[in-house]
């Protein structure tokens, strides 16, 4: 049996989350999605909270997923201790709030999302990924394996994805809101791409305002972040699975532009 896995990348504001909660469910029936993971750390720009949550979850993701600004708000504490559809990097202190791994129910069988971040260039240190992704998979007993890794540096990613091929069912990167155009499977049978996108306004610099991107590298004093307006985009990529092997068969980028209205 195949399992084909959606995930979506980062959403950006208000506008992002409007956008899932109107396309989302359409784009799984018009791709066959069985399951489907969405990043939604900037759902508040920086930060998510337990509302967009649950509109990302109602729009039709099954997990959603975290990274370096999965704390910003701070209300989202307890909602990440009571519920298992929302996870943080699992290499985040141990002491923070939540889970970073979960293993979820699908037409195919029990499957494990893992959420990781990546070290290099980021503001904190978080344990090592590679080494806490190896002590995870040891108790690791679903056939299915899915990896959302929150990094910056493509070469952490690239390296991650090759040190986890065979391992891991798919592996995607998140964070740069920049889509990458190597889907791939590597040797082994993973699913791989270096970043997946973004989800929210199309004229902006990753997300937010392009006056604001620009007036913050000319050195001016800077103002909180606000997301752009104007017409949104989704940008995903689409993994089929061999769910007796775990073994990724076929990738496929999801592009879509809703051009013709505006975003929140």
């Amino acid at each position: 049996m195949e399992l084909r896995v959606l995930a979506v990348g980062d959403v950006c504001g208000a506008s992002g989350v409007e956008l899932l909660r109107r396309q989302l469910r359409r784009l799984r029936r018009e791709h066959q999605v069985d399951f489907c993971v969405v990043n939604g750390e900037n759902a508040s720009v920086v930060g998510i909270t337990p509302r967009q949550a649950d509109t990302i979850l109602d729009a039709g993701a099954d997990v959603i997923t975290l990274g370096n600004h999965s704390y910003n708000r701070r209300e989202i504490v307890p909602y990440l201790e009571d519920c298992r559809y929302i996870l943080r990097p699992a290499n985040d202190p141990p002491l923070r709030p939540g889970r970073g791994l979960g293993v979820y129910d699908t037409k195919a069988g029990p499957v494990t999302v893992i959420n990781l971040i990546g070290r290099c260039d980021m503001a904190f240190g978080p344990d090592n990924p590679f080494l806490l992704a190896e002590k995870l998979l040891k108790d690791v007993e679903t056939p299915v394996t899915l990896v959302d890794f929150h990094a910056e540096a493509s070469s952490e990613k690239l390296a991650l994805g090759w040190h986890l091929d065979g391992k891991v069912s798919a592996l995607w990167g998140t964070h740069t809101h920049v889509p990458t155009a190597d889907d791939q499977i590597l040797p082994k049978g993973t699913g791989y791409v270096t970043d997946l996108g973004m989800t929210g306004p199309i004229r902006s610099v990753i997300g937010i305002r392009v006056e604001q991107s620009i007036a913050s590298f000319r050195g001016e004093l800077s103002s909180r972040y606000e997301s752009a307006p104007g017409p949104c985009k989704l940008e995903a990529v689409l993994f089929t699975i061999d769910a007796k092997t775990g073994v990724c068969i076929h990738t496929e980028r999801i592009l879509y532009h809703d051009t013709n209205s505006a975003c929140g």
